[in-house]
């Protein structure tokens, strides 16, 4: 019986099983994490980050030989897409593979943040990265998933695991919970109707299956695959709503901010990066099955939701007074910047975004990197006025936060000034000289208010002011994983822009460019 038991399990790793190996490694090491985590004293609590980067490295590796072998069955068929598995609902492609990577990259940066920012807060550190490798698990399904079904999956295992490490920090309070609860229902519900409505249509739920039927309509002489007769415009439209809730294009961000504001350090910084990542990761996958074939009537709809987020999100950066509130409205934007590469429609675009996306979850997780390590000496820093005396205090930090401001904000030669250049380079060639205009200005309104929260922490601390006055010449204390996680993130965005062809070509290879 044993024997038998392990055949099965072997056959199913090597085959199907093998597809999803990355996941499932994220879900034993979670476990793992959750039952080792009961039996572990107060000063060996540490174990915890260590199974759960172990989990990540392990899952990396996975990935490391799933794309050796895609390479290997691409070089006796070149047509094929990737290897595809559990009855074609699974693709392992270059597509997953980058999204994946990123998101692995996020959470080991959040991971490393997070020890001493727990050891302060003196809370229970299992379940809490026992549910940063579930949201994982969720993000990595939503993009390896070509049916229906294991995207809608994945989403909810992402979505749970995010609502319940909002409320982890006992200061959070119900604010955030209510915040990304709403978020997670409006998106569930949008694109679970988008769903419905796409499978009444076509009487299938894999993407796959629905892009042949509609590039057959296309060759028979059907205007757009028949993506524009009703009711498919309506299936789209859901689909668009319920990404533009995952991203917080504006004017469906409205719990975003508050969400962010009020969550505890470390998961406001993974928030930031993985619904943002995740969203847009799900909207190129719908893109590259179903509205590739409606490009030209959709065109409008991605320039009208860039102009908005962009505008939105600037003009209400532009007012706040609090650090958290403005990295999460400049997020909006950032999204804006972001879509622009959907209304190009050419290579250029698609490569600019995916270069975007990559370097943007290293410059958002140092910002908020440097903002946890700012509450580890016992104040929170919330508005402008709390970062002053930084540079006095710690010059590395003050250094550090400037960076990634102004990647942030797309100064030279950082990566954010790359991202963007590629984006309007993008419109350019597209031709449409008149949004590129448009995202050069809006670029220029970011440099202003990123660049206020960074002058703030070379101001000279007023003794008569700020919390965090008084420990304004002490030193602060970095530890080894933080030392890790903001080197890493400075590198991404110093070396991505200084030289950007290796970032480009990952970005590239990403759409098989």
């Amino acid at each position: 019986m044993m024997h038998t038991s392990i055949n099965v399990v072997r056959g199913f790793l090597s085959g199907d099983g093998a597809l999803i190996l990355p996941e499932m490694e994220l879900v034993l090491f979670a476990w793992g994490i959750l039952l080792i985590g009961r039996w572990l004293r107060a000063n060996e609590k540490h174990w915890n980050a260590l199974l759960a980067l172990a989990g990540t490295a392990f899952s990396g590796f996975t990935l490391y030989v799933q794309h050796g072998k895609m390479q290997a069955l691409r070089a006796v068929n070149p047509e094929l897409p990737g290897l595809l598995g559990f009855r074609q609902s699974v693709l392992i492609d270059p597509f997953f593979l980058f999204f994946s990577v990123l998101f692995l990259a996020a959470t080991v940066l959040v991971i490393l943040f997070s020890v001493r920012y727990l050891e302060i807060a003196e809370e229970g550190r299992g379940a809490y990265y026992a549910l940063l490798l579930f949201a994982c698990v969720g993000m990595m399904l939503m993009v390896s998933g070509v049916d229906l079904i294991v995207v809608f999956f994945g989403l909810q295992i992402m979505s749970l695991s995010s609502f319940l490490l909002t409320g982890f920090a006992r200061s959070s309070g119900a604010k955030p919970l209510r915040g990304y609860a709403f978020l997670w229902a409006c998106s569930s519900f949008a694109l679970a109707g988008g769903f419905l409505v796409l499978y009444r249509l076509y009487q299938t739920t894999n993407l796959g299956r629905m892009g042949a039927i509609l590039e057959t309509r296309l060759d028979n002489g059907v205007a757009s695959g028949g993506l524009t007769a009703w009711p498919a415009p309506l299936a789209l439209g859901l689909l668009v709503v319920g990404v533009f809730f995952l991203i917080d294009a504006a004017p469906l961000h409205w719990f975003a901010p508050g969400a962010c504001d009020s969550a505890a350090t470390p998961v406001a910084a993974y928030l930031r990066i993985v619904a943002m990542t995740a969203g847009f990761a799900l909207l190129l996958r719908f893109f590259s099955f179903l509205f590739i074939f409606a490009h030209e009537n959709w065109i409008h709809v991605w320039g009208a939701a860039a102009i908005v987020a962009l505008l939105w999100g600037n003009i209400a950066a532009l007012r706040q007074t609090t650090i958290r509130r403005l990295l999460a409205y400049g997020s909006v934007a950032q999204a804006g910047f972001i879509l622009l590469g959907l209304v190009a429609g050419n290579e250029a675009g698609f490569s600019g975004m995916m270069y975007y996306l990559g370097v943007h979850v290293f410059m958002i997780a140092g910002a908020f990197g440097i903002l946890a390590l700012l509450q580890q000496r016992g104040a929170v820093p919330t508005r402008f006025s709390d970062l002053a005396g930084l540079y006095w205090r710690s010059p590395a930090a003050a250094f550090l936060l400037l960076v990634f401001m102004m990647s942030l904000a797309g100064v030279p030669p950082t990566a954010g000034f790359r991202a963007k250049y590629y984006i309007v380079k993008a419109l350019l060639r597209a031709p449409h000289p008149e949004l590129a205009a448009f995202a050069v200005v809006n670029a220029l309104l970011s440099v202003y208010y990123y660049g206020r929260v960074a002058a703030y922490a070379w101001k000279r601390p007023a003794y008569e002011a700020a919390p965090l006055e008084r420990p304004a010449l002490a030193a602060l204390a970095i530890s080894g994983g933080q030392t890790i996680a903001l080197t890493t993130a400075v590198f991404v965005s110093l070396a991505a822009g200084l030289y950007p062809e290796p970032f480009l070509r990952m970005a590239r290879y990403a759409f098989g460019q």
